[in-house]
């Protein structure tokens, strides 16, 4: 705990980076590993032995997927503020690490009791959106806590180097994951993913003396915590008893609850809330009217990130889907598993991120670099691209005699590989920006909560995607892409013609 922070053991950082990237890296690939198989295995069909899926209609499970994907990132507000109030982040990160682990092993049991199938499923996924909610937002306050006092290139370069550990855990994962769950099946693919995250804690504890106090208290004051404490315990409780009073009364007949209108209430109300937040923070806290307009552009930023994340996230439910059915994925006699296709994007991001990174600063010091919202239409664009390279590609499909019986009579994988490019291109111009652009636009005494917003745009998006994912049940996949490639790229022509009014009338010298 004596060590120094601004040492420079780990490339030119601090030795304690080094801690936070592998247990990130490991802790993504449980979650990347994961969520390329989850969606097929939901939608596999029931069968004897280990390739034994759950047999869920396609509509379903895009529900299922999209309310799990949303949840691990609307956790991550309840997850901070736990951090920030009772526990510390060092706390909560490895907390949250051993219930991720905990919830994989949990899905990887049937396959060694070959009974309890749905219980481990819904529980597994239960413990990895809590765990995930307690490490995720906190190891990235960790990485900023190393660099205290140093808000320059330095700081920035760090991130930069952290996020290459996210892609590359994401890049491993899927290639890992498929692999063991071709060989063994399903469950002992969920359980490699717990025995990455075991990985990413062990090293966590071993190495955690570089951390110095980074994340060692709560932010609170002593004579806060009890307080916080009650309030915690409140909210716990008052959850599990809404949600028992739900299923009692779906158990009773009163209601008719499905995963599908979940889905559904859960997107509206998202909805809802984001604009009652805003609404409050515009029209009831005194804000003067630059700081007003920055606040909508928030609220605006918010629609086009949900928009491009609906689109995006396809990528583990449709995608997946088409990548298992209609794709061609024997290479020299050998016909790679369907998660493999899942490495591709974070491939294209670990090679592209440094690029787009320098080519953003020759433009800045040219004056040429495009303002935000140009970026966020650009982004939305090449994700609309995206989808129409793909739309094409399962048009042709579509029209091969046996493909639905033999995939490798489907389309060239590199169909997939260009689509894949193009959504890199475009979260490139939206993701990272975005994140920028929010700590410049909020307000003081908003700036977390509005960090927030941005995360649940994700959550909205993950939730979309679900939904219209699903749809591959009820519409050729072909139809599915061509619909989510005409909204996206009518919202990318919207942004791109509005963008110079937002960025001349609302946000001025902010880019």
């Amino acid at each position: 705990m004596t060590e120094p922070l601004q040492q420079t053991g780990f490339f030119g950082h601090p030795r304690g980076l080094s801690t936070l990237f592998f247990t990130e890296m490991w802790e993504r690939f449980s979650f990347y590993g994961m969520k390329a198989m989850l969606f097929l295995f939901i939608i596999e069909e029931i069968s004897e032995g280990p390739q034994s899926g759950l047999g869920i209609g396609a509509e379903v499970g895009g529900a299922i997927a999209g309310l799990y994907n949303s949840f691990v990132y609307l956790l991550a507000l309840p997850g901070g503020w736990l951090a920030d109030r009772l526990i510390g982040q060092r706390r909560a990160v490895l907390y949250g690490g051993i219930i991720i682990a905990c919830g994989h092993y949990c899905m990887a049991v049937p396959g060694v009791l070959h009974s309890g199938e749905l219980f481990f499923f819904y529980a597994g996924l239960i413990l990895i959106i809590i765990g995930t909610g307690l490490l995720k937002p906190n190891i990235s306050t960790m990485v900023g806590e190393l660099y205290a006092g140093d808000m320059g290139a330095r700081r920035d370069a760090g991130f930069s180097l952290f996020y290459m550990g996210i892609n590359l855990g994401a890049w491993i994962a899927p290639i890992a994951c498929g692999s063991v769950r071709e060989w063994l099946g399903w469950h002992f693919g969920f359980g490699l993913a717990g025995i990455g995250m075991t990985f990413g804690v062990i090293w966590y504890i071993l190495d955690s003396r570089h951390l110095g106090d980074a994340g060692m208290e709560p932010k609170s004051r002593p004579e806060e915590r009890p307080r916080a404490r009650r309030q915690a315990i409140g909210g716990g409780v008052a959850t599990l008893v809404v949600i028992g009073l739900l299923a009692g009364l779906q158990s009773a007949g009163v209601i008719a609850l499905s995963w599908t209108v979940v889905a559904d209430f859960m997107g509206y109300a998202i909805l809802a809330l984001v604009a009652l937040f805003l609404g409050y923070v515009v029209f009831f806290t005194g804000l003067a009217w630059v700081e007003t307009k920055k606040v909508l552009v928030i609220g605006i930023l918010f629609l086009f990130a949900a928009m491009f994340w609906s689109g995006f996230e396809q990528a583990s439910t449709s995608l997946n889907a088409f990548g298992r059915d209609m794709t061609d994925r024997v290479l020299f006699g050998w016909e790679m598993p369907t998660e493999y296709t899942q490495a591709i994007n974070p491939l294209f991001i670990i090679l592209l991120a440094p690029v787009f990174g320098s080519f953003w600063i020759r433009l800045s010091s040219k004056n040429l670099n495009p303002n935000i919202p140009l970026k966020f239409a650009l982004g939305l664009i090449q994700l609309s691209l995206g989808f129409f390279v793909i739309m094409f590609a399962a048009g042709v499909a579509s029209d091969i005699p046996g493909v639905a019986d033999d995939p490798a009579k489907g389309a060239s994988i590199i169909w997939l590989s260009v689509m894949y490019l193009l959504f890199t291109t475009g979260e490139l111009c939206l993701s990272p920006i975005g994140l920028s652009t929010i700590t410049k636009l909020a307000p003081k005494q908003f700036g977390s909560q509005m960090m927030a917003i941005w995360f649940i745009a994700a959550a909205l998006g993950n939730l979309i995607a679900g939904r219209v994912g699903g749809q591959i049940e009820n519409l050729p996949h072909e139809s599915v892409f061509r619909i989510v490639a005409l909204i996206i790229g009518g919202a990318g022509l919207f942004a791109l013609l509005v963008s110079p009014l937002i960025q001349k009338r609302m946000m001025g010298n902010v880019r």
